[in-house]
């Protein structure tokens, strides 16, 4: 059956298929079609590949739906790991925010050890992890979408070529980032305000002061230079590991596009905890900047980066390693299936042409078909 006339026959069928019994179709049995994005694929059914070629059964599931769940989890694991060095860092940035006791005294004097040690005696093992739930529930949709969308924007910047330009790969990862922190903002207040106010207990507490302070918009304080910090950072860190030598290890590359990355646009973070915490007020992000560098200079800038460094950097190498091993896993199941088509007699999916409108390449130039197998 030619493709047109396939097309317009099976779209309407059901995309569950019943299984294939043998390695042969009958002569009279229509090619099974699914509609995915502007190209029309070739789907051969999940029993049938479960039976035949179980490696491709992950080929079925949208390319979408599993770079998200493959960012979603391997950042919320990579987050949960790091999260006692996570909430040092935000005390040290903030000079021990509203504590008090010994945390506040060792925060406010940049004490690394001193202060970690003093969260354990006073709040026990659990307050390390104190809003490490909202973190959790923030970095899972935060992942997802920002890896995810890095990879929508780098198709979306391509030239009609499919090549991509270092320009244009920045300024895909400053989007992908500032697309996911719009989405997510509110959960990094949570997260914070937990981090830094002894008083809360839970995240029902938060919200309830979040609100009195300043209703919805207190969750969006600080936006303006969580953008402005966000955007260089993910253009850095992004690009920087797609630039990196390919021979490296995925971990390594990771860790060396995260380091880059925080070196650059570490004091953007810092001017953003101080604007997020000023609470029932906001403050512009020039005058945070001034009174910190008026109060502790330049080093200012940059209280807490060993802290955040030790636990930014092995936190993004998992997870960009996690990420880019769901790609390459993808790809085997990719070729498996196509591999299982040609056996099949049905004509492989052009997945070259998953790419946004106006960037599908034009008729004639699509990659010719293999034979089938005999």
């Amino acid at each position: 059956m030619p493709g047109s006339q396939a097309c317009h026959a099976l779209v309407s069928t059901s995309l569950v298929l019943p299984a294939i019994g043998s390695r042969q179709q009958s002569p009279a049995m229509p090619l099974p079609l699914f509609e995915l994005g502007e190209a029309t694929v070739n789907r051969l059914s999940p029993s049938y590949l479960a039976a035949h070629k179980p490696v491709a059964l992950l080929a079925l599931v949208p390319r979408a739906a599993v770079l998200f769940g493959a960012g979603a989890l391997s950042g919320a694991i990579a987050k949960s790991i790091t999260a006692p060095l996570d909430r040092v860092k935000i005390l040290l940035q903030l000079k021990g925010g509203m504590q008090k006791g010994a945390i506040a005294e060792a925060a406010s004097k940049g004490k690394l050890v001193q202060a970690f040690l003093a969260i354990g005696k006073e709040e026990g093992l659990m307050g390390y992890w104190k809003g490490n739930l909202p973190q959790v529930l923030r970095v899972v949709p935060y992942s997802a979408a920002q890896l995810c969308s890095y990879e929508l924007f780098k198709k979306l910047f391509q030239d009609e070529e499919g090549t991509l330009t270092v320009q244009r790969r920045l300024a895909a990862g400053a989007c992908a980032g500032m697309t996911a922190t719009l989405l997510t903002y509110p959960l990094d207040t949570l997260r914070l305000r937990l981090a830094v106010d002894p008083k809360l207990r839970g995240v029902g507490g938060a919200i309830t002061v979040l609100l009195k302070e300043g209703s919805g918009a207190a969750f969006y304080r600080g936006l303006g230079a969580s953008m402005l910090g966000i955007g260089p950072y993910m253009a850095l860190e992004l690009s920087s590991y797609d630039l990196l030598p390919q021979s490296m290890p995925s971990f390594a590359r990771g860790f060396a596009a995260a380091l880059i990355a925080t070196v650059s646009c570490y004091p953007l973070d810092t001017v953003r905890r101080h604007i997020q915490v000023q609470a029932g007020r906001s403050v512009a992000y020039h005058t945070a900047a001034a009174a910190i560098l008026r109060d502790d200079g330049l080093r200012g800038m940059y209280r807490g980066f060993l802290p955040n460094a030790l636990k930014n950097l092995p936190n993004k190498g998992v997870k960009l390693s996690v990420f880019d091993g769901a790609k390459k896993v993808l790809t085997v199941a990719e070729k498996a299936y196509d591999e299982e088509c040609v056996a099949m007699g049905v004509v492989p999916p052009t997945r070259q042409d998953w790419r946004p409108a106006g960037k599908a390449r034009k008729a004639g130039q699509q990659q010719p078909q293999q034979p089938p197998r005999k």
